[in-house]
């Protein structure tokens, strides 16, 4: 009899248990998900990088990034996670400031398929869903957002000719959120411009 109540109170407190056990790891767990290198330490774009120009503003990009050059960066693969980063360069020498957010980017392939942009923080959601990391501490996630998101062009704030020159990345996601085929001829393009621009990224 008194083995079955030692039972019971054992079986009573296991989810308690579980529970305590859990929450002493995450809270032990401060830093960030992934180690993402400084974005100080990005080389600047080669004179070679492919551009386009149109109504005074220019649209540079650097080569696809491989698998092995995302792990670099982001300690993560993106493109298994089915995102493609793009590594961009506006550089403006118009009058009025220019309205980045009013813009449209969007990336198709040799099918004709949209691949959606998304944010930096809905990029970082993507790739823990993709890992499949759930169980984690809200203030790693957040650092991990934060130094991701660092790598992300600002659209918010207009383009000036004083500034004259931008940089970051942008973040598209594949029509199946399959993971990226390096394979796919990828076309970069930018729309809501008096002319679109468009450029060809592999």
């Amino acid at each position: 009899m008194a083995r079955l109540i030692k039972i019971q109170l054992l079986r009573r407190s296991s989810p308690l248990i579980v529970f305590l056990a859990v929450t002493s790891i995450l809270s032990g767990c401060g830093g960030a998900l992934y180690k993402v290198k400084p974005v100080v330490n990005l080389p600047p774009l080669a004179d070679s990088a492919k551009s386009v120009t149109s109504g005074g503003l220019t649209l540079r990009v650097a080569p696809l990034l491989s698998d092995e050059q995302t792990q670099e960066l982001f300690e993560a693969n993106l493109p298994v996670s089915g995102l493609q980063p793009v590594r961009i360069e506006l550089v403006y020498e118009s009058g009025e400031p220019l309205e980045l957010k009013r813009l449209k980017f969007v990336v198709r392939d040799g099918e004709g398929r949209e691949w959606k942009y998304v944010s930096a923080k809905q990029a970082t959601g993507r790739i823990l869903k993709a890992n499949g990391v759930y169980a984690y501490n809200p203030n790693s996630r957040k650092q991990f957002e934060k130094e991701f998101g660092s790598y992300e062009i600002d659209l918010k704030t207009p383009l000036t000719t004083g500034e004259h020159r931008r940089q970051g990345f942008l973040f598209f996601v594949t029509p199946d959120k399959r993971p990226v085929q390096q394979s796919q001829a990828l076309t970069l393009i930018v729309e809501r411009l008096p002319q679109p621009l468009e450029i060809k990224l592999n």
